[in-house]
């Protein structure tokens, strides 16, 4: 796969021998960010989980710090004073039924979370094909099946992500942008091994943490020193 100029120069920035500690690696990946759009600082982590176990699941939500550097555009799956309550709270779009064939038929997606309230979900179920695949259905371990849909709009615009396994058991999770401060993407990656740490099932054997990169979306990727992680 041949890599452009600007790739080459920022990977010349990293030694694939080493692995950093946070704050190095946050240094580099800041550094090797030189596309002309402000890109996003994502963390890859892999795990020593197998997700066929219902047991080894991981699946959760944090609340970063300092935000995502994102606007995230909510749907809310809401009836009634619940609907009025999501408007009122700063949903981009409310609505029940009617919104089915929207996406179904007409492939809308203009929406980054769903969140619906317990009494929709057999409606949210209908989309299960389209949503599931995008990682886009509500699901109550990540807060975004609630009555309380004012606290989930306020979490997810204060900069709430999600994190789970994919099927390859990699957890992967934007922490900031690359125009953050150094001491804002630290905050934020630390408020999210935090979370994944807590959220170690008791049946994985072996390593949890296989090991863990940084990067930015075009950057190449930094090794952290899994062991200073785990350890602190």
């Amino acid at each position: 796969m041949k890599r452009g100029k600007r790739y080459t120069e920022a990977a010349k920035l990293v030694d694939r021998s080493v692995q950093y500690d946070a704050a190095d690696a946050i240094a580099i990946v800041k550094k090797a960010a030189a596309a002309k759009f402000d890109e996003t600082v994502e963390v890859h982590i892999r795990t020593g989980c197998d997700g066929r176990h219902a047991d080894q699941q991981i699946r959760g939500a944090v609340v970063l710090p300092h935000g995502t550097g994102k606007t995230v555009r909510i749907l809310v799956f809401a009836k009634g004073p619940k609907a009025d309550e999501a408007q009122a709270a700063g949903a981009d779009y409310v609505g029940a039924e009617e919104l089915i064939p929207k996406i179904q038929n007409e492939g809308w997606l203009d929406f980054d979370v769903v969140v619906a309230t317990p009494d929709m979900m057999g409606v949210v179920g209908r989309l299960g094909r389209v949503l599931g695949p995008k990682g886009l259905m509500p699901n109550p371990k990540a807060g975004t099946v609630t009555m309380d849909v004012t606290k989930a709009i306020n979490e997810i615009k204060a900069g709430k992500i999600e994190y789970r396994l994919d099927k390859t058991n990699i957890i992967h999770v934007p922490v900031g942008k690359a125009s953050f401060t150094e001491e804002q993407l630290a905050d934020n990656f630390q408020t999210l091994m935090d979370a994944i740490l807590k959220a170690k099932p008791s049946t994985v054997k072996g390593a949890y943490l296989r090991s863990v990169t940084m990067t930015s979306t075009m950057g190449p990727g930094v090794k952290l020193n899994v062991s200073k992680l785990v350890n602190g």
